[in-house]
């Protein structure tokens, strides 16, 4: 039997992709090359028994603000969506903190004197999110389906992140932001920095930063329900090395980077495709240690012990320093650290008053060190006598990350360097950046519009096209 598509990868960008054809009726397969499904989107008890730990993706402002993801009945296939009492802080060395709350309100009260600036610059945004979305998480170079409102998007966005910062007056709010741009795993003084930083803010305001009941995995377990509903099928245990490994089908789509694509195809691939697929360039690593902590991290901040996520990077001007550092391929002495509490909107990951936490710092590629105590110094610089509570840790290097997925090459779990030239050309510079170059072949990683993050865009976007080429 010929299939009418086959999707090479079970990560959300491959399972949307996947469940997007399906609903169009076509028969599509899912290959799996490790034995459990999931990608970036899995959980597992990496410390002590009964605590859940999302391996890579934990917190996912994103998932609501997805224009496919939110219209997909994943309620119907066990998907629970939880909220802290408080999405975001970026505590500072004086017991102060930049607070975000899903409520842009409370958010704009809790900076002071830069409230009313921060309104200005968000509430826009937050306001026409769902609309602003469908153009955001697309190509960047294609004209818009809101115009004015990207055009609005835009003179934030192209900015650098450090200009952007400058809007405020106080540490709180400039650091807030940054904390929030330095997910770009760029230089923050560099132009378009500010934009993933302004749509995790204004995704935050509108949907909240929400984590998934039993952990990131539940995405996983209903995206694969929801296929499996629709009549498709996932099988495990299969890698793909070339196009001879694949079953006979109309079309196929590659949830992996264009370089491991390029391997795949050989010399079936134009050579000047091939070419740009094997110069893709990689950003810097992660570095993660997840701990079982004993009744939670005593933060000198009251509201970080409320918080799903807590961004370590002391001031602003600190945070772009250190991002700065590990893409020049520096290790700072304290770097960027994201810090994840789940359990505070989820109790069933925890076992009683113990507590799983998640926390990883932003390295250099590739970085073969042990970062391990420059980690959780920066807790312990914000929550003194943390090390205390601290019953187990596993730790996660760069190249620990390369091994669990092959598209996290040297630790860059992005997929890829966010520098301008891949956040607008990327894969490469082609017409559609979909098309992987063959017939019937399209990439849907995020290598591809519009990028890293748990929102399925990728997948669905290529899909779009494949259904094109089935038609």
């Amino acid at each position: 039997m010929t299939l009418d598509a086959v999707v090479v990868g079970s990560g959300p960008n491959g399972l949307a992709a996947a469940v997007a054809l399906a609903q169009e009726g076509h028969a599509v397969q899912v290959l799996e090359g490790y034995d459990e499904i999931g990608g970036g989107t899995r959980t597992a008890e990496l410390t002590e028994p009964g605590l859940l730990h999302d391996v890579c993706s934990a917190i996912h402002p994103f998932a609501l603000a997805s224009p496919y993801l939110s219209s997909l009945p994943l309620a119907d296939h066990g998907l629970v969506w939880k909220h802290p009492e408080v999405d975001l802080v970026h505590p500072l060395d004086d017991g102060t903190a930049g607070v975000m709350h899903q409520r842009l309100s409370q958010t704009a009260i809790g900076l002071g004197a830069d409230g009313r600036r921060w309104l200005q610059t968000f509430q826009p945004l937050a306001d026409h999110l769902d609309d602003l979305a469908q153009d955001v998480l697309g190509p960047i170079v294609r004209w818009p389906d809101h115009p004015l409102l990207m055009a609005s998007f835009g003179l934030r966005a192209g900015l650098p992140a450090t200009l952007l910062a400058r809007r405020f007056s106080t540490e709180q709010a400039k650091a807030l932001f940054l904390g929030c741009a330095a997910h770009l795993y760029r230089p923050l003084s560099g132009l378009g920095t500010a934009a993933v930083g302004s749509m995790l803010i204004a995704a935050g305001h509108a949907h909240g930063w929400p984590v998934a009941e039993g952990g990131s995995r539940a995405i996983t377990d209903a995206l694969a329900s929801l296929l499996r509903s629709l009549g498709g099928t996932i099988e495990t245990g299969v890698t793909v090395r070339s196009l001879a490994d694949l079953p006979p089908a109309r079309a196929a789509l590659f949830d992996t980077t264009p370089d491991a694509f390029a391997r795949i195809a050989g010399d079936r691939l134009p050579t000047r495709r091939a070419r740009a697929y094997r110069r893709w360039r990689y950003g810097p690593g992660a570095y993660k240690l997840d701990l079982a902590v004993r009744g939670g991290i005593p933060w000198t901040n009251p509201d970080a012990r409320r918080a799903g996520t807590v961004h370590l990077g002391g001031s602003a001007a600190e945070t772009a320093a250190a991002e700065a550092a590990v893409v020049r391929g520096r290790m700072p002495e304290r770097p960027f650290v994201l810090v994840g509490q789940q359990y505070l909107a989820d109790p069933t990951r925890s076992a009683g008053d113990l507590h799983p936490v998640w926390l990883y710092a932003h390295v250099p590629h590739g970085y073969d060190g042990d970062a391990t105590d420059a980690v959780l110094d920066q807790v312990e610089r914000f929550a003194p006598g943390f090390r205390d509570t601290v019953v187990a840790t596993h730790v996660t290097t760069p190249a620990g990350y390369a091994s669990y997925n092959p598209n996290y090459v040297g630790g860059d779990i992005a997929g890829g360097a966010n520098d301008l030239r891949q956040l607008v050309l990327r894969p490469s510079l082609q017409q559609d950046p979909y098309d992987a170059g063959l017939p019937g072949m399209f990439l849907c990683s995020s290598a591809t519009p519009p990028g890293a993050g748990v929102h399925g865009m990728c997948g669905y976007r290529a899909a779009q096209r494949a259904l094109a080429y089935l038609s």
